[in-house]
This record gives C-alpha cells, sequence and structure tokens, in this order.
C-alpha cells in the first residue's frame, strides 16, 4: 500500500522516520506527563506525523492511522478510547508552555482563540494576512510549528496553489518566535545573489547571539535549478563548500571564539567550523512550498535528495468541505445582500459544493481520459471574488434600471399635471 511508485516517490521510510518519533518523545517532560496512557498518546501523535503526513491522499492517512492504532493496542496497555481520542494534536503555545513541549490540546476553541490572537498579533506587525483559521488550517499550524521547534528542523510542504503554505508557515515562525526570511526573485537575480542571501542567514543564525531564522522558499522561487545545489547542501549538512572565503571564515571563528571556548570546543580550525555550522543549523529552519503538479516536484526530489531525506514532509490534501464553507462566509461578510439573513450562508455552501462537484468530475476525467485538472484552493478563491464581482455588476444593472424607472414615473407624474393644467385653460 504505501510502497514507493514514480508518483509516490516519496515512500521511502527509513532509520530517520524512528528516530524523529524519538525526539518527539523526548520533548515530553514530567510535569505534563504523570501517567503511561499520556505517554502512549504522544506516540501516537508523532507516529501521525512522522509517517501519515507525507501520504498523498485521505485514504493512505487513515490507514496509516489505523496501523498504528493496532501496533499501540498490541504493546501498550492503556484505555485506547483515551490513547486515541481524536483530533490528536499537540502544540508548544495554546497553554503558554515553552517552545519544544508539547502539551495535548484538550479543546480545540481555545487553541482557536490562541492562533487568531497570534494572527491579530502578526497583522500588527506586518503586512495584513486575511486568513479562516477552519480545522485544517489549525492542524497544519500546529504541525509547522512542531518541526519547527526541533533544533535543525526544517519543513518540506506540499500542496497545489493556494493552500496556505506560505501563511500559514509565516504564521507558525511568528509563533515560535522566528524572524521570516525570503529573497527577492527577479529577472536578474543569480546564484551569486542567492549565495550573498545565504551568507547574511549564516551570519546572523550562527555567529552570536544566533538568531532563529526560517527560510520560507518557494518552487516558484527558483529560477535557476542551481539554487537547489546550495539548498541542498545547507539540508544535508549545512556546509556549504564555496560560500566564504578563508578570510571571511576566520572573521567568523574570531568572533565565535569566546564563546565557543567557554562551552569547551578547542581552539583549531576543523572544530570551530563545526562548532559554526552546528549552530547554523540549529538557528537556521528551511522551509520548502512546493506544488505537486508536474513532473518538476519529482524531477528535483530525485536530483537533490536532501529535499526528501532532510525535511519533515507535511502533505496538504484538499480543503474539506467545512473549510471550504468557512472560507465562503469569512470573505461573502462584506457583501451587501437583501432577503432573508440565511441567504448569505445558502450562498457559502453552495459556492463550496460547486468547487467540490467539479473536483469530483476532473477525478472521473482522470479515470477516463488520463489527464489533470486540478481544483486548488486558489480557483475557490477565484470563484468567490467571481461570484462577488458578478453579484455587484448585477446590483448596479439593478440601481440603474430602479433609477431609469423612478426617473420615467417621475417625468410621467410631471407630465400629467402640465395636462391637468392645460385642460384646465
Amino acid at each position: 500500500k504505501f510502497l514507493p511508485s514514480a508518483i509516490k516517490f516519496h515512500y521511502n521510510f527509513t532509520m530517520r522516520d524512528l528516530a524523529a518519533i524519538t525526539k518527539g518523545l523526548l520533548l515530553s517532560r514530567p510535569r505534563e506527563y504523570t501517567h503511561t496512557g499520556q505517554i502512549s498518546r504522544l506516540w501516537y501523535h508523532e507516529a501521525t506525523r512522522v509517517f501519515a503526513d507525507r501520504l498523498t491522499t485521505e485514504l493512505e492517512y487513515n490507514r496509516a492511522k489505523e496501523i498504528a492504532i493496532q501496533v499501540g493496542k498490541r504493546y501498550f496497555e492503556d484505555d485506547p478510547a483515551e490513547v486515541y481520542a481524536e483530533p490528536c494534536l499537540y502544540s508548544n503555545f495554546h497553554a503558554g508552555a515553552e517552545v519544544g513541549t508539547y502539551v495535548n490540546v484538550m479543546d480545540m476553541a481555545r487553541l482557536k482563540r490562541k492562533l487568531e490572537e497570534k494572527l491579530e498579533e502578526y497583522n500588527e506587525q506586518y503586512a495584513i494576512m486575511d486568513l479562516v483559521l477552519f480545522e485544517t488550517a489549525i492542524m497544519h499550524v500546529t504541525r509547522i510549528s512542531r518541526i519547527l521547534s526541533f533544533p535543525g528542523g526544517n519543513a518540506l510542504l506540499v500542496g497545489v496553489g493556494g493552500s496556505g503554505k506560505q501563511s500559514l508557515s509565516k504564521l507558525s515562525a511568528f509563533i515560535c518566535h522566528y524572524d521570516t526570511v525570503q529573497i527577492s526573485v527577479t529577472a536578474e537575480y543569480s546564484v551569486n545573489d542567492l549565495k550573498e542571501n545565504l551568507r547574511e542567514m549564516y551570519k546572523k543564525a550562527g555567529v552570536k547571539p544566533g538568531v532563529p531564522l526560517m527560510f520560507l522558499l518557494t518552487d516558484s522561487q527558483i529560477t535557476d535549478e542551481k539554487f537547489l545545489v546550495y539548498i541542498n547542501d545547507l539540508l544535508s549538512s549545512g556546509f556549504i563548500p564555496d560560500l566564504f572565503t578563508k578570510e571571511e571564515y576566520d572573521g567568523i571563528f574570531t568572533s565565535l571564539r569566546n564563546i565557543a571556548k567557554a562551552e569547551g570546543i578547542p581552539d583549531n580550525r576543523d572544530s570551530m567550523m563545526n562548532y559554526f555550522i552546528n549552530r547554523v543549523r540549529a538557528n537556521l529552519h528551511v522551509v520548502l512550498c512546493f506544488s505537486p503538479v508536474g513532473d518538476s516536484f519529482r524531477q528535483r526530489a530525485r536530483k537533490f535528495p536532501g529535499i526528501i531525506n532532510c525535511t519533515a514532509i507535511d502533505w496538504f490534501q484538499p480543503w474539506p468541505k467545512d473549510a471550504l464553507v468557512s472560507v465562503a462566509q469569512k470573505f461573502l461578510e462584506d457583501v451587501q445582500m437583501s432577503g432573508k439573513p440565511e441567504t448569505r450562508d445558502n450562498i457559502a455552501y453552495h459556492i463550496a459544493e460547486v468547487h467540490t462537484s467539479v473536483g469530483a468530475v476532473s477525478d472521473e476525467y482522470l479515470k477516463l481520459e488520463r489527464r489533470h485538472n486540478y481544483t486548488t484552493p486558489k480557483s475557490f478563491l477565484e470563484l468567490i471574488a467571481f461570484y462577488k464581482q458578478l453579484l455587484n455588476t448585477r446590483q448596479e444593472e439593478q440601481v440603474a434600471a430602479i433609477n431609469r424607472l423612478d426617473t420615467g414615473l417621475n417625468t410621467l407624474i410631471r407630465t400629467n399635471k402640465d395636462v391637468e393644467e392645460l385642460q384646465v385653460f
């Protein structure tokens, strides 16, 4: 079921995945985890994050969770109703916990309120993100923040355009108190420009005091495949051979020498190099936002294995219907509508149904014609925008028609009065 194929080329599971589960379990703290059932539930959560989140279909995702539950019931003696209850979410921010500590989310409403507060804080400091935090989006925020909270945690977010990969990553980085770095790619942007940006990030992350950063990179920003040579080195080992000159490294080592000495690092070049790279890897988190459409993703992963092997994958599934309805209701709030109050909600449900039906027909089209037709969240937002534009046009036409009728009636009334006055004379 979960074997690699040309489409599911990333279905490779290694000892790294088992280590990732163990790394998540080590984030537990005695004061939050007081009995074995809590550890079992944390294990179930970590197994789901490591294995299920990288699967491409909802069916496979659910099957992976079923396998985890079967294994857990075989080896754990805790109450299954408590351990495997859904939704199974852990976060390091909703209950005021320290970053890096998992806390089981017991109240989704409370988590949503906390995220809305964080989003409001973000919008006060940076460019406004008009996000709708439905349940699926909340889950992705907890997953991304989980990855970023690990030292050297890098993420690969895969989903069609408009899924919210970039926006949710920025919100997650803000929650983790990381600075977000993005490159501004233009027609003149070259490999040398990328290296210059990487040098700045390395200095900021590796030289004192060491600022945590999230480097956000989308597939559309990779205008030259040579970019991925440096990204692959960054993900795999952190060491990029020709990034700094010998003199630049000497200056970096001089800045770090006192800190390194205090931590017992030998004062030789190799040890200082390893110390610097380890500081960079601990503070610099790479988040890649890729689309599965076409062959580019598969070809890039084959040529640059660090993209898959050295990242935690979060595959963005299509938005569920309740999420579509929530988004439609949000974007229809400012639309002036007459009639019953429930009309607005009915329109939101109708738009969601139209989008879902197109997706179902696209699946049938793929089976019959072996050709893809993608329905994306971006196309759903465009559908809402088109409806609002069409409604506004029709409303303006109706207002113009009413004004013309009103003008005509007033003219007719005045004419009748003039005729009556003339008849008197």
